[in-house]
């Protein structure tokens, strides 16, 4: 076949909202070497005897507030995304989608990839800046699923898109749909990481070329700190807003040796301090899921009104709009050129 397969991975989701299939997506999810990176013996103990027995009760709770009648919002999103980049691209193109955890399983994915021998795959995880613990879980797993292909086609990965301007533009395009200027205040929210896997992209010398603090990502660098602040930066750039306009946080915190400032600490802040009418981006998603609906929209709206705030607002994601069919299409047919 002539045709390429562009295979599109999203980070994945439970089959239902039901303990036991939530502890099974937990107990995958949270196995990857990659997510939890300490030594083997403590990330065992650590997850199968500690969190996943313990959070699978809570994370139920959550996922049922999620779910709605078509399902998970992330799924079906993603799935309506492939369907309409499908038509977009034609019939040179076969569009798959994966995810890493969950079903559709990339592994199965994969080897349907395999049986209809294309001539070039390329592999776009949709998280717009990269992370280890991300997109570098989809390539290592797809590195290691096609080492014993008999045949191997043109494998072209594309690792991050956090500063393009079709994903800037399909952002700011989302923002636009509300009055910002009526916002006292923007926050513009990315999942955080933990310390350690910041540090494990650079440190003493490097650290100081990355230039996190300045927003400045020199050329083949991947900090993923520095590609928050640039996405963010960029997104208020086009929607004409000025540095004391938004704050840069971290959500989805497991301990406080994670990124920060955390989210929910600076939602508190504000409200405490009078800002009453709050507006959040989540650019680190680019459909809505657990951590866009319910972690910042319903848990983090409770504390900012339990705190004197009057209303927050969280800017829908991506999901499957048009501007993010076109500018999925441009990100596609420009990078995988490269």
């Amino acid at each position: 076949m002539e045709q390429t397969a562009l295979l599109l991975v999203n980070l994945g989701t439970p089959d239902s909202p039901s303990l036991s299939d939530v502890r099974k997506y937990l107990f995958q999810f949270l196995n990857d070497r990659r997510v939890i990176d300490i030594p083997w013996v403590f990330q065992k103990a650590l997850v199968n005897l500690i969190i996943v027995p313990f959070r699978s009760f809570g994370s139920t709770k959550l996922y049922k507030r999620l779910w709605s009648e078509k399902g998970s919002p992330l799924l079906y999103h993603s799935e309506s995304v492939a369907e309409k980049i499908q038509e977009r691209l034609g019939s040179s193109y076969t569009v798959f989608n994966a995810m890493r955890y969950g079903k559709p399983d990339l592994k199965l994915v994969l080897r349907e990839i395999e049986k209809q021998q294309f001539k070039k795959i390329i592999v776009l995880p949709v998280f717009p800046q990269y992370a280890s613990a991300t997109t570098g879980s989809v390539f290592e797993l797809v590195m290691k699923e096609m080492k014993n292909w008999q045949k191997f086609p043109n494998l072209q990965l594309i690792s991050n898109f956090h500063e393009h301007p079709a994903f800037i533009n399909a952002f700011a395009a989302q923002g636009r749909k509300y009055d910002v200027k009526k916002y006292d205040h923007v926050i513009f929210s990315f999942h955080g990481l933990p310390l350690s896997q910041i540090s494990k992209l650079h440190n003493g010398a490097n650290c100081k070329n990355c230039n996190c603090a300045n927003q400045n990502i020199p050329e083949g660098k991947l900090c993923y700190k520095a590609a928050c602040y640039e996405t963010a930066r960029l997104i208020a750039a086009e929607l004409n807003l000025t540095p004391d306009d938004y704050t840069i946080s971290f959500q989805s915190r497991l301990s406080k040796n994670w990124m920060s400032p955390f989210t929910d600490k600076v939602l508190i802040e504000k409200a405490k301090s009078g800002t009453k009418k709050i507006l959040v981006f989540a650019p680190s998603f680019v459909a809505d899921c657990l951590e866009t609906k319910v972690e910042i929209e319903y848990e983090y709206g409770e504390l900012f009104h339990e705190n004197g705030g009057e209303e927050l607002q969280m800017v829908d994601s991506l999901n499957d709009t048009p501007e993010w069919i076109d500018g999925l299409e441009q990100i596609i047919t420009e990078l995988s050129e490269k």
